[in-house]
């Protein structure tokens, strides 16, 4: 996706929530206009002051071209993180996508609610994605935007909401986009291409700052990989927020799994459990589990038992939902929601290196 600012690298943020949101304000008033929209009330979304030329704005994605003429003011997220990263930015969507896995009874991600509750802003719709979006919900919000830069959708659904207002997706293909292209993607839709550099430079001092805290990271070898169906193993890749956030924190990716390459729409690069051995150069394994059921069973394939981190006790799996869903977006606002309760996992982990 083609925008104008050149482009970062991969960062991830440990901050307050409440500090996260009021930078995104203040530097959005640093370099807007004067002329700011009128503030948030019912089912429409806060729209900061666009920055000088920030429009018209042509972004070009993997589904299409999309040409934005002025500031959004009613904004639907779909997808990982387009929620956090507009609020961010400060805008409050009027619409986002349920979290049927990890959400709360009403669908939203704590971290995301917190936020919006810290402004005194109303919490957006929760629109259903799967197992096919529900479109008439989303017109019936009447956006002027569609955000989903890290989502599945498909170019029929892109084409058919097109129709009806701008949509903006990813730059090269579903589920593959980094957080940083996330993060520049949209604050160049709001008209705020300027806030997304601070946001991100934030991110990188915070995450270093966790890594000099815990210097007994640096060195170590990690794989994160998911094997949630019995006989299967995979790896994630270089670029899934997952390992970002690991290698963001001083770890290096094992040789076995650095250079693997995940298939188009996916973020998993397939090793087999017959091939386990191949990660015997894994210091910390990092995986996740639907629930304690799903983990037990995993655990006691005899192959996946052999992996030496595994037997070693140098292993961080993942049962709690939220907490697994908040690092598996890594945005702005679910880092600081999460990083209190994972670090002291990945320490556990880490002391039990042979």
């Amino acid at each position: 996706m083609s925008v104008s600012s050149a482009r970062p690298t991969s960062r991830l943020r440990r901050t307050l929530v409440a500090a996260a949101t009021a930078t995104a304000v203040l530097a959005l008033a640093a370099c807007g206009s004067d002329d700011s929209a009128d503030d948030t009330s019912g089912d429409s979304s806060s729209a900061p002051a666009a920055e000088a030329g920030a429009f018209p704005v042509t972004i070009t994605g993997a589904l299409g071209e999309t040409t934005i003429d002025e500031a959004p003011e009613r904004v639907v997220t779909l997808g990982w993180g387009s929620s956090d990263i507009a609020l961010s930015l400060g805008v409050v969507p009027v619409g986002i996508e349920t979290d049927a896995w990890a959400g709360d009874e009403d669908g939203y991600q704590p971290w995301f609610r917190d936020a919006v509750e810290e402004q005194g802003a109303e919490l957006p719709t929760t629109i259903e994605m799967y197992p096919e979006l529900d479109v008439e919900a989303v017109i019936a919000l009447e956006p002027d935007l569609i955000l989903a830069p890290q989502s599945g959708l498909d170019q029929a659904t892109f084409d058919q909401l097109s129709e009806f207002t701008n949509v903006v997706a990813y730059p090269e293909g579903p589920w593959i986009t980094p957080l940083d292209e996330q993060v520049e993607i949209a604050a160049t839709a709001l008209g705020v291409p300027d806030a997304a550099q601070p946001l991100l430079d934030e991110v990188d001092t915070t995450l270093a700052d966790a890594a000099a805290e815990h210097p007994e990271f640096a060195d170590v070898s990690v794989a994160y990989v998911a094997s949630q169906e019995l006989g299967t193993l995979a790896a994630y890749v270089p670029g899934d927020p997952r390992v970002d956030m690991l290698t963001g924190l001083g770890f290096q990716l094992a040789p076995s799994v650095a250079d693997l390459t995940a298939p188009e729409g996916l973020f998993t690069a397939d090793i087999g459990l017959e091939n386990s051995d191949v990660l015997s150069d894994v210091d910390v394994l990092f995986t996740w589990f639907n629930d304690e059921t799903e983990q037990a069973a995993t655990e006691a394939q005899p192959l996946f038992a052999s992996i030496p981190a595994f037997a070693s006790g140098a292993y961080v799996p993942m049962v709690d939902r939220q907490l697994g869903m908040a690092v598996t977006v890594s945005t702005p606002l679910s880092v600081p929601w999460a990083i209190d309760k994972y670090v002291p996992m990945i320490s556990e982990a880490v002391a039990k290196v042979g």
